[in-house]
């Protein structure tokens, strides 16, 4: 009877041992165990050895598992029945007792303690287990191959992969588990949403480029520069569709200012872009040619805007003001339900803040474009439109372009529709 309850104690051990060890292996950090084994640290070396191996190393662990499960149940079965005289009695007696331990302390206790230090039990484990490993080699072979065997036959055709989609969601759970912070969050989106976007998402349009004239005089130029704030501008000859190149600011001061050097002479090469263009091509492009700007064109070959390597990085890391900048806040909340938006913001983004989800994107770029393909015409202070659960109002144009807008979010609330609900049932009654 003692070398029994002995034999289940360590059945029991064991089977924690292994629990615990699948737990660490499935969840350590690599970076932190690669760092020590990179400072000699044997035991981390055998972790990522064995971590390499991973399906070797699960099968390895659950034959073990398997093995002292079903020698603590043997011995649980002969244990109660030397005990209890009813055999039937016995064996559930047994049964109980045996799941009720095993679950305690061979999988949720074990388990529960390796996730809160994958490391370090990774790390104390990592020798017992490589032992099993090579002892175990002949049987892990074998349900490798049969493992093998299954994933030919039911092998999926569609499967192509982690989908953006998925990125996305695991980088949100991270976010509610504490992993990284929403600033991170947002950042890492951004870059996994950047392969999408296209130049006539960013650019910025004609009626809003500061450009000088190859005719200009020099006193002309210095002011535009100063007035701007800008370090680069366009240069055209006769009109905005013929830009021939790009004066840097540093370039007009040190050598064309004092001088009787033209502008021609220092401008930089311009490059011309479709709006549909992808921006990771793009900027590939302008770092190739080392290069800050390019002309944006539409499909009649007219200049439909610029787009800058500003323009691209800010659509990783968020807006980038610099000392000469107006900071602008593009989409400002006035109270839970109601926004001030300027009509330069991105309609995409504005749905996407507020959390509206189509399908399908808006046509137009900017709010106030939104609003023109919205009302069909050009739009007047005072304007009302609804669209995707949203009403806008015209507050302030500038010109024939809208200034800013009023937007207020009218659909209904989760308590409205409880509400809305309950009326209904009580109706019904």
């Amino acid at each position: 009877m003692t070398t029994q309850i002995i034999i289940i104690v360590v059945c029991i051990i064991l089977s924690g041992y292994f629990s615990a060890t699948e737990t660490a292996m499935s969840t350590f950090n690599r970076i932190r165990i690669k760092t020590l084994a990179e400072k000699g640290n044997k035991n981390a070396q055998t972790v990522l050895r064995l971590s390499d191996n991973y399906d070797t190393l699960i099968s390895t662990i659950l034959i073990g598992n398997n093995i002292v499960n079903i020698l603590a149940s043997s011995m649980g079965t002969l244990l109660f029945a030397s005990l209890i005289a009813n055999q039937d009695l016995a064996a559930t007696a047994s049964t109980v007792t045996l799941t009720v331990a095993i679950l305690v302390f061979g999988e949720i206790s074990p388990k529960t303690m390796a996730k809160n230090s994958p490391e370090s039990f990774a790390l104390f484990s990592a020798p017992m287990i490589n032992v099993l490993y090579i002892v175990l080699k002949p049987f892990t072979l074998l349900f490798k191959h049969w493992q093998n065997l299954l994933a030919h036959l039911f092998k999926k055709d569609d499967d192509q992969g982690m989908t953006e989609e998925e990125l996305i969601s695991i980088i949100e759970e991270a976010e509610e588990d504490g992993g990284i912070d929403e600033e991170e969050g947002n950042l890492i989106k951004s870059a996994i949403e950047f392969g999408d976007l296209e130049v006539g998402d960013i650019f910025t349009p004609r009626i809003d480029i500061t450009a000088l004239s190859i005719n200009a005089d020099k006193t002309e130029i210095a002011k535009t520069f100063a007035e701007s704030g800008y370090s680069r501008i366009p240069v055209y000859e006769d009109d905005l569709d013929n830009v021939i190149g790009i004066l840097y600011y540093k370039d007009f001061y040190t050598k064309a200012y004092n001088k009787p050097l033209p502008i021609t002479a220092i401008t930089k090469p311009v490059i011309y872009v479709a709006k549909t263009q992808p921006v990771n091509e793009l900027m590939k492009e302008l770092q190739e040619k080392q290069l800050h700007m390019a002309v944006v064109t539409d499909e009649f070959g007219s200049t439909a805007g610029i787009v800058t390597l500003e323009d691209i990085l800010e659509e990783i890391v968020g807006e980038i003001w610099d000392e000469h900048d107006e900071i602008i806040e593009e989409i400002k909340e006035i109270s839970e339900k109601e926004y001030i938006v300027s009509g330069k913001a991105n309609t995409d983004k504005l749905l996407s803040t507020l959390d509206i989800y189509v399908e399908e994107e808006t046509e137009s770029v900017t709010v106030s474009g939104w609003a023109m393909e919205a009302l069909g015409r050009i739009p007047e202070v005072g304007d009302v439109f609804e669209d995707r659960g949203l009403r806008v109002e015209v507050l302030e144009m500038d010109g024939r372009r809208i200034e800013n807008v009023r937007i207020t979010d009218i659909r209904p609330s989760d308590d409205d529709e409880d509400e809305e609900h309950d009326d209904s049932d009580s109706d019904k009654d």
